[in-house]
């Protein structure tokens, strides 16, 4: 029960690693705020956690939307009166090319969503939390640290996150509020399914045996693998942790290039 008592808001807790998240605090003692774009698929994470006896409510919210946001803090005041965890996890990703041909509304849209989210978010609720302190986690990503080919708006956006992470952090240590950020490498998420193709088609296939064997952990992460970095960061235990962007990769950024790795057949035989 790390975080009984606790008001706990998620963003993109529908699926993927929001969804194992809240139903992680949820079973730690918390009462989750579910808030998604998505308000049938949040609406059932939040059935479950309530038929699992924790304490839950869905939300239907574009992050991307201040006057959205803005009333959703309201409700939020309103009715809880405080917020003690703020997981600001709601995100997209699509490739769009290169730099030269990658369309403007395309990037547009990720930032919006990844970056201009996660500030709305957190600066609506943070008056929630200034008065007692608080943990505010943000979900940002390996493609945060390094790059994608054809992703260059995804790039942008979770570097970005990083900082921020980092901004907020030291405008808000002296009111008892940690900032960290989880980057996760490749996570079984429906978003993969999204991007790569699903385990049961051929691209989806290519693309977790590719990942298998460049990965050192020999395999995917899972949504419940980041859901605990995260009840880490909520909770107590890291109480002198702030301005971290924690890597939760599986050693992919371990290494400087993966030369012999792309020879060696015996690396790739050892995951096999």
């Amino acid at each position: 029960m790390r975080l009984e008592n606790k008001i706990a808001v998620v963003t993109g807790s529908a699926t993927g690693i929001g969804a194992a998240t809240v139903h992680l605090f949820a079973k730690e003692g918390a009462m989750v705020v579910c808030a998604d774009v998505d308000i049938d698929e949040v609406q059932n994470t939040a059935n479950e956690i309530k038929e699992n006896g924790g304490k839950a409510e869905a939300y239907e919210l574009d992050v991307s939307d201040a006057d959205q946001v803005e009333a959703f803090a309201q409700y939020v005041k309103d009715t809880y009166g405080t917020v003690d965890v703020l997981f600001n996890n709601a995100g997209v990703d699509q490739e769009g090319g290169k730099v030269h041909e990658y369309p403007i509304d395309l990037f547009d849209k990720i930032l919006s969503v990844d970056l201009r989210g996660t500030f709305l978010v957190s600066k609506f609720l943070l008056p929630l939390m200034m008065d007692h302190g608080g943990s505010i986690i943000n979900t940002t990503s390996m493609s945060g640290r390094a790059a994608d080919l054809d992703r260059s708006g995804y790039n942008a956006a979770k570097g970005g996150v990083i900082n921020f992470t980092k901004a907020l952090a030291i405008d808000y240590g002296r009111y008892g509020i940690r900032a960290n950020s989880i980057a996760p490498g490749t996570i079984e998420t429906p978003l993969v399914d999204k991007l790569a193709g699903s385990k049961q088609e051929d691209s989806g296939q290519d693309f977790r045996e590719a990942q298998k064997w460049v990965t050192p952990l020999g395999r995917l992460g899972a949504p419940e693998e980041m859901a605990t970095v995260a009840l880490f960061l909520a909770s107590d235990e890291s109480s002198f942790v702030t301005g971290e962007d924690i890597l939760a990769d599986g050693g992919l950024q371990a290494y400087t290039w993966p030369g012999k790795m792309l020879i060696d057949k015996s690396w790739k035989k050892d995951v096999e």
